[in-house]
């Protein structure tokens, strides 16, 4: 049995389908009693609007979407929910979409949402110098990068954080607190942050005199717990002059495998191994050894993100102006038992406020 359509609720009240369509539409140019009918009628047949076909008609969605990188990483959980926030007070609703690092996905879910006519797009680009990504804006549809940094040809908005700097804070913290046998766990290299933290890494150890190659460097296939026990398990492997005495993960889910697999083996974290992660997920602090972790603003990002994309639908739609901005923020370390040392305090947190570039 089909569902009650506006022709069922005009014959149940007995007026034309046009009334059905200005009680729904524009209630005011009704009479009171005539819409007190209708109204009875959509209650007593359980009729629902179809809004997705209004909305086609009209050419204007109340949805925009959200393609993440990896829906299994709590970080982009916690993004998600910004972006959701500010859809919620623009009253629309929300598409997420799970690319899982893979670019014909991305591909195929834009293909898709373009098709829908969702007022705008934010997306965790697979390869943000893809040409696919550049061509987007003249398709009509206002898209935002989220946790990339402009690239290539895109002309748009993004937000993102400074994982340079991210990856500095951390090296720095370990090398003061004497570290000197330092290993860097991320991968694939593909993958712009990680790149990018890693280069911060060897900034740190530049900065006090040693050379790049003093930072032993473990590549992932992935940035998941797996990978890093896969880590662990190659650190604990090498002979005991030579393991590194600190590892700095590409993100939390690697040190948190890194961390279950040390302690498998007995290995002492801080002791013998201190580890910092990145993102300060809420795993991090919750591990058996809290994990000293470079946490980002997850949700200012996803919520920052999403304004900047109703800004521009709003001026595409006769609204201010809109001008395209390259927004930064600065990344926090949040210091715990995984690299506490007797003389260092149990917790410190480094500030930076956010900037636009």
């Amino acid at each position: 049995m089909s569902p009650p359509g506006i022709k069922d609720v005009a014959a149940r009240a007995g007026v034309s389908v046009g009334t059905v369509s200005n009680v729904l539409n524009r209630p005011d140019h009704v009479g009171a009693a005539t819409r007190a009918r209708v109204e009875q009628a959509i209650a007593d047949l359980g009729f629902i609007r179809n809004e997705s076909a209004r909305q086609l008609r009209a050419g204007r969605s109340r949805t925009i979407a959200y393609v993440l990188l990896d829906a299994g990483n709590p970080f982009f959980s916690d993004v998600a929910k910004g972006v959701e926030e500010a859809a919620r007070a623009a009253g629309l609703a929300l598409f997420l979409c799970n690319s899982d690092q893979d670019a014909r996905r991305e591909d195929d879910y834009l293909d898709l949402l373009l098709e829908q006519r969702v007022r705008g797009v934010l997306v965790t680009p697979v390869d943000p110098d893809g040409d696919r990504l550049a061509a987007l804006p003249g398709r009509g549809v206002p898209v935002v990068l989220l946790d990339r940094a402009q690239h290539g040809g895109f002309e748009g908005c993004s937000v993102s954080v400074d994982d340079v700097e991210g990856g500095e804070l951390a090296v720095a913290h370990l090398l003061e607190l004497g570290h000197r046998r330092i290993a860097f766990v991320g991968g694939p290299m593909g993958i712009v942050q990680v790149r990018e933290r890693l280069q911060g890494a060897r900034a740190a150890l530049a900065a006090v005199g040693l050379p790049a190659d003093a930072l032993t460097e473990i590549v992932t296939e992935g940035l998941t717990v797996g990978e890093g026990r896969s880590a662990g398990e190659r650190i604990t492997g090498m002979p005991a002059g030579r393991r590194p005495t600190a590892v700095f993960c590409a993100n939390d889910l690697l040190a948190l495998g890194l961390l279950q697999q040390l302690t498998r083996f007995g290995v002492a974290v801080p002791d013998d191994v201190a580890i910092v992660g990145y993102d300060d997920i809420e795993f991090a602090a919750a591990a058996a050894v809290p994990l000293t972790s470079v946490r980002q603003p997850r949700h200012q990002l996803g919520r920052t993100a999403a304004e900047l994309l109703l800004e521009e639908d709003a001026a595409a739609n006769g609204g201010p102006p809109h001008t395209h901005r390259q927004v930064q923020f600065s990344p926090d370390l949040v210091v715990r038992e995984s690299t506490r040392s007797r003389s260092a305090p149990c917790f410190r947190w480094w500030t930076a406020a956010p900037r636009s570039c």
